[in-house]
């Protein structure tokens, strides 16, 4: 469902591009990492929740910032089923001792709901009798199998490798629900549980809730020749854990905005800030419908991530993307910086299967998807370094979009 959220102050038609270096300098110039860094603080504070999908409060927030850009802004509304909440601390006790939730606990995105505490003796799946008792996951062992040596068990316990901070990563995308509770433990902990001695007691508090998404879709003027995409949402917060989501990915929607803010006037693009990315990038899927049942075929630049730059920015781009990554490959020698193809698993590859010409363009993501992704650890010199990219790839991409291939060995 597409709502109108505003109509805007002022707008642009296309005419009169500024495309000539010292006009694109001049716009460079103007690039604010405080701005940036302020709007990724904005994102990931309290009030916002970890921006979990279909949460109106960010979706108002930014609609208003891009009202203010002088955008035309609409929301387009769609469902999105079975999204799974941990709603409780899963109280896991292993020989008495309360394993720390987040830490060396979590509960698996395939789990059964288990609201209240079960308490049994430990074994290892696949050894013994495996009724009433909490079954170590050996590693190498798929649930599936497990599954298959755990006739009445009380649940399985896996092993999950844990972020350099000591979290573990929240994921929202997976499988569907299967027949008992399980729990993630990390490394040391599950190691130490296959000797299968001694008992456990958990819960598993996860239920599965529809929600209603939104994308947020802004103009200044129609059939803009360039799309800038990036996600609000984020994982959530968990029971007594905040995750900020703030690299991942207030940092790209940062970008994204202040990218809008200096080119509205001076070259024709418009704006998409998507929903239930992590839940499998559906926001972009709805998206990319939409533009193929409406015929535009804009070039696609997406961010996500822009919170800690190391040697080089990474790319993936797909589709008929020959002269957008040449406008970009222009860009990041003209700005300074440098470029390395790599994995960018987001939104560009849903534009890219719809046959859009997609560029995914990501910035290291410290402690992504954990309480670990605060807004302290965005650089503002990684947002106002990728912002710059963006700006001048958007700035050369605009005019002639065909000849784009002319642009590459200045």
């Amino acid at each position: 469902m597409l709502q109108q959220r505003g109509q805007g102050r002022r707008g642009c038609d296309g005419s009169g591009l500024l495309l000539v270096t010292g006009d694109l300098d001049r716009v460079l110039a103007g690039v604010d990492g405080a701005r940036m860094a302020a709007t990724v603080a904005t994102l990931a504070g309290a009030p916002f929740e970890g921006r979990r999908a279909g949460g109106t409060a960010a979706r108002d927030w930014l609609a208003d910032r891009l009202n203010d850009l002088g955008a035309t802004v609409t929301d387009d509304r769609f469902p999105v089923r079975s999204v799974p909440e941990v709603y409780a601390d899963p109280a896991a006790i292993w020989n008495g001792r309360p394993l720390v939730f987040g830490r060396e606990a979590a509960v698996h995105p395939a789990s059964a709901d288990l609201p209240s505490p079960r308490a049994g003796e430990l074994t290892v799946a696949g050894q013994g009798d495996p009724r009433g008792r909490w079954l170590a996951v050996p590693p190498g062992m798929g649930l599936f199998d497990a599954y298959g040596h755990a006739h009445d068990a009380a649940g399985l316990l896996v092993g999950r490798a844990v972020d350099a901070y000591g979290w573990h990563y929240t994921m929202l995308a997976g499988p569907d629900p299967g027949p008992l509770p399980v729990l993630m433990l990390d490394p040391t902990t599950h190691s130490a549980v296959l000797d299968g001695s001694g008992w456990f007691s958990a819960a598993a508090p996860v239920r599965r809730t529809d929600v209603t998404a939104a994308n947020l879709h802004a103009t200044w003027h129609p059939s803009a020749p360039v799309l800038l995409t990036a996600h609000y949402d984020g994982v959530g917060d968990l029971p007594g854990l905040r995750q900020p989501a703030a690299a991942d990915n207030g940092s790209g929607v940062a970008v994204v905005l202040e990218a809008a803010r200096l080119l509205a006037g001076h070259v024709p693009v418009e704006v998409a800030l998507l929903d239930a990315e992590e839940l499998g990038a559906l926001g972009s899927a709805h998206h990319a419908a939409r533009l193929q049942q409406a015929g535009p075929t804009p070039l696609v630049i997406n961010i996500d991530g822009a919170g800690h730059l190391d040697a080089a920015a990474a790319v993936e781009a797909g589709g008929p993307a020959h002269g957008l990554l040449a406008a970009l490959d222009q860009a990041g020698r003209h700005t300074g910086l440098p470029l390395v193809a790599g994995p960018v698993a987001s939104d560009n590859r849903r534009y890219a299967a719809a046959g859009l010409a997609a560029v995914g363009i990501g910035a290291g993501m410290r402690g992504y998807h954990s309480p670990a992704d605060t807004a302290d650890r965005v650089e503002t010199a990684t947002l106002a370094a990728v912002c710059r990219l963006v700006v001048a790839t958007v700035w050369l991409a605009a005019d002639y979009p065909a000849k784009l291939s002319s642009l590459i060995g200045d």
